[in-house]
């Protein structure tokens, strides 16, 4: 039963690396636009995408 829950795991930090790809392209273009309200969105977005890498490695480490 440990599989499937390995899986899950691995499919939350892709998710999370998706999102911090993407963060990092709107942080990227906020920038460049100079536009700080999609700045301040970006770097949430990043957090958040850190915040999800770290709780998927939780789970993996402990089997849940």
């Amino acid at each position: 039963m440990a599989a499937p829950k390995k899986v899950k795991g691995v499919f939350g930090i892709v998710g999370s690396v998706a999102a911090a790809s993407s963060a990092i392209n709107g942080l990227k273009t906020a920038r460049a636009d100079n536009d700080k309200l999609a700045l301040l969105n970006a770097l949430a977005g990043g957090i958040a995408a850190i915040t999800g890498v770290l709780i998927a490695v939780r789970a993996l480490r402990s089997g849940k």
